[in-house]
């Protein structure tokens, strides 16, 4: 299944080189702008990139994060952004906030994905890395976790397992949607 849905993302991405640019435009920035800690992720692949989001989020005063892969079994953490710092690899070697930066807990949380329905299921990449991570936030306090998508990657429904972690909102091109708690 994630072997179609990535072939989909690819798709997707190649036919809307500026969705995430319209996305981003259509982020309620007043309902997340207050979140005072926000982790975006480096976008790899045909990944919905959230650059343009992050600015406006940056712009509104929020504190950009990003994540830090230490080992495949573990949640990820999440380092400040700043200014000047330089790049360093991650353990999936992805560019991340060098070791020195500081540790923070963001607020919110804006994640990638391969598919998501309209309960609030996000398909990862496979690995459980965000289901890790969003488990042990919220096992310390409200965090608000938003997927960023192509719409066309939306799925009838997700079979979600006891450790799968819902999203609160989903973000396309096409707007943007919270999900109701059950």
């Amino acid at each position: 299944m994630r072997t179609v849905l990535r072939r989909r993302r690819r798709a997707l991405a190649a036919a809307a080189p500026d969705a995430a640019a319209q996305a981003a435009v259509l982020a309620p920035i007043e309902r997340l702008a207050p979140l005072a800690w926000f982790a975006a992720y480096h976008a790899v692949g045909s990944e919905f990139d959230p650059a343009p989001l992050a600015a406006r989020l940056a712009k509104a005063g929020g504190r950009l994060a990003m994540p830090v892969t230490l080992a495949a079994d573990q949640p990820l953490v999440f380092r400040a952004q700043r200014t000047g710092d330089v790049p360093v690899v991650d353990a999936f070697g992805v560019p991340s906030p060098p070791p020195e930066a500081p540790q923070v807990r963001p607020d919110l949380v804006i994640c990638p994905l391969l598919a998501f329905d309209r309960r609030g299921g996000r398909l990862g990449q496979g690995g459980g890395h965000y289901d890790r991570t969003l488990a042990a936030l919220r096992a310390q306090g409200p965090v608000f976790v938003l997927g960023l998508a192509y719409a066309g990657q939306e799925v009838e429904r997700l079979d979600m397992e006891p450790h799968d972690q819902r999203l609160d909102a989903i973000l396309t091109e096409n707007g943007y949607t919270e999900f109701r708690k059950d």
